[in-house]
């Protein structure tokens, strides 16, 4: 299956890295699950798929505001990627966009624009031989406003030398793809495991 990409003058694709190159979002949601477990604090899978492209330690935050709880970010923060660490040799790419990955490389620059921190960006990228596709790497802690504000992604075509209206963007998320559009950018919707799934089940149901 091929991603299909809207016409335009594209010299640099900006991709978000969970639910978009990789599909980690499941195991993301099972360590969180677990992490909040501990703290009998709720977290719907909707709610978190809705929170897609939300760094970490706000969904904490707002989670203590929701709930009336006091979890401790930064360790909790920090336990909760652990178990996601611990998961990541059952991580895979998601398949259309490693096509196009493999297929672009070289031609044009990639960059990747997350609202995780870089060290899980650059573990998940390693642990599939992706890593060195990408020219620079935005995370979050190199910025102040998260999606759906434009920032991580004017600072990624700021640091490729290109101008937004030539960028190309890559997300999974509604998040995501209103902070692209924000910063002047096309973009490419990523199926969710649940759509994916749905697809697989309609075409498995039309052959039958």
């Amino acid at each position: 299956m091929k991603l299909e990409l809207p016409a335009g003058d594209f010299r640099a694709y900006l991709f978000d890295c969970d639910g978009t190159i990789v599909d980690s979002m499941p195991l993301h949601y099972f360590a969180w699950k677990t992490a909040f477990s501990e703290w009998n604090c709720p977290f719907p899978e909707d709610l978190f798929y809705s929170w897609g492209g939300k760094p970490t330690r706000e969904i904490i935050a707002t989670l203590n505001e929701m709930n009336g709880l006091a979890m401790p970010i930064e360790a909790l923060a920090e336990h909760k990627e652990e178990l996601y660490f611990q998961l990541l040799p059952q991580l895979k790419a998601i398949p259309e966009v490693l096509e196009l990955i493999e297929r672009e490389h070289g031609r044009i620059p990639f960059a990747v624009v997350s609202g995780g921190r870089r060290i899980s960006v650059t573990k998940a990228l390693g642990a599939l031989h992706l890593l060195g596709k990408f020219v620079t790497i935005v995370g979050s802690e190199d910025y102040v406003n998260s999606k759906p504000a434009p920032d991580a992604f004017l600072l990624a075509a700021q640091r490729l030398g290109v101008a937004p209206e030539h960028c190309l963007a890559f997300e999974d998320t509604d998040m995501g793809i209103a902070a692209a559009a924000a910063a002047g950018m096309a973009t490419v919707k990523i199926a969710s495991p649940q759509e994916r799934a749905e697809r697989e089940a309609a075409g498995m149901g039309t052959k039958a």
